[in-house]
């Protein structure tokens, strides 16, 4: 019960800072990744928060064997660039500058009733199965 709450509130926490961020938003998302034209910084400020907060849990993570609530890392063993990372790399990077969302604030964009982050939460649902698809035929 702990791990599943622990995991909600996670969730509900890092919902709240993409709300409160405007990571929701799209036009802000977009206006910062338009460095060429009427470039919005502020994101980077959200950014530079998430490192301040990641940093030290990944350092506090490789000291330790095993997180408080599970009994391993999830962490892949793949190091290598391949092909497949760097398409999915850049499919990804074409949906964000496209539609200014990336899945968790499309997800949080639901919460509150946004339609079109519906359509890009359903769209990237069919890339995993298209990916699956094309990986199971390979």
């Amino acid at each position: 019960m702990n791990l599943l709450f622990s995991a909600l509130l996670s969730g509900v926490i890092f919902g709240l800072g993409l709300s409160i961020s405007q990571m929701i938003n799209p036009d802000k998302v977009l206006g910062f990744l338009d460095i060429a034209g009427d470039w919005d910084p502020s994101l980077a400020l959200v950014m530079a928060g998430a490192l301040a907060v990641a940093m030290p849990c990944f350092r506090w993570a490789r000291r330790h064997d095993k997180p408080v609530l599970d009994s391993r890392f999830h962490v892949t063993d793949k190091t290598a660039l391949d092909k497949a990372l760097l398409t999915g790399a850049a499919i990804f990077g074409i949906g964000w500058g496209m539609t200014g969302y990336c899945p968790g604030p499309a997800f949080t964009s639901i919460a509150i009733g946004n339609r079109e982050a519906l359509l890009m939460v359903a769209s990237i649902y069919a890339g995993f199965w298209a990916a699956g698809f094309f990986n199971r035929r390979n």
